[in-house]
């Protein structure tokens, strides 16, 4: 499999004016994916071309909460210059919640967080890559006291530019240090969430993702491993094509069908629309179906 080149990041600086429609209740580009019924609570973010950026994750399962006791929703703030998603998780009940890979844009996060009324209890990041740690010092400054969680592996990224890959651009990001590393098989729990850690290197050599079981179906925080008709690319100096392959193969594709993956970048999917139709990992590359 040869090394991937392919993918989100970086991107081309798409035109910033009217990139979103604004939500009902969240003025800006921070928009509520939804609540446990499985309908978006606002409108659609957009790009110029119309098409969303903001997934109506009713297309791809029903947000029945399984064990919560009250709806999870998931905010997504979608940060220049590529594209790069930050998630907000929260159950409807709690004024906690749990900020996923926060970017180049802070202050929208911010932004997010205070009209709904929240404040994050950690800040989780998927790996060290500038575009998903490029907001981690804003927040902590924000709320000082937040715990700042990555993969063991990629934990060096978060202070070293050359690693992070900003210095290449000539704006180094400089992240604080880590207050906790994690994984493979351990599991966080914050806001009243209870995560696992897989571990999944590939795009990065310390990538984990984060799996939400408590709700049906489970959701993945997926960071840039698997995109809906794509895969991270790994061309940087710590990435892999087979090793990317096998964390997918090993790791994702073991998880139910129906399970919604939060990718780093773009829409959501799930796991076995990704078995299916993905042309790098799924049936068409000649990964074989098995029935369930």
């Amino acid at each position: 499999m040869r090394s991937i080149r392919f993918g989100y990041w970086p991107t081309v600086i798409p035109p910033r004016a009217d990139r979103y429609d604004r939500h009902s209740s969240c003025t800006g580009r921070g928009t509520t994916i939804g609540g446990s019924n499985g309908r978006s609570a606002g409108s659609h973010g957009r790009r110029p071309n119309g098409t969303n950026i903001l997934d109506d994750l009713a297309s791809v399962g029903k947000r029945k909460s399984a064990t919560l006791g009250a709806e999870l929703r998931i905010g997504k703030v979608v940060s220049l210059p590529f594209d790069e998603n930050t998630y907000i998780a929260h159950l409807a009940d709690r004024a906690d919640c749990l900020v996923f890979d926060p970017g180049f844009e802070p202050g929208q996060v911010v932004d997010y967080l205070e009209r709904q009324g929240l404040s994050p209890a950690a800040l989780l990041c998927t790996h060290g890559h500038s575009d998903h740690i490029g907001g981690n010092a804003a927040l902590k400054k924000r709320w000082a006291d937040c715990p700042l969680l990555i993969g063991v592996g990629d934990a060096a990224k978060l202070t070293d530019p050359q690693l992070n890959l900003s210095a290449a651009f000539g704006v180094p990001v400089v992240s604080p240090r880590v207050d906790r590393t994690l994984a493979e098989g351990e599991q966080f729990e914050g806001a009243g969430l209870t995560l696992a850690v897989l571990s999944t290197p590939g795009h990065s050599a310390g990538h984990v993702v984060f799996v939400c079981k408590q709700v049906s179906p489970w959701r993945v925080f997926g960071g840039d491993v698997l995109f809906r008709g794509s895969v991270g690319r790994t061309d940087f100096f710590d990435g892999d094509s087979e090793t990317l392959r096998r964390s997918i193969h090993e790791k994702l594709f073991t998880l139910p069908d129906d399970t919604i993956v939060l990718p780093g970048h773009g829409p959501a999917t799930t796991i076995g629309n990704e078995k299916r139709t993905n042309p790098f990992v799924g049936a068409p590359a000649g990964y074989v179906l098995r029935s369930t």
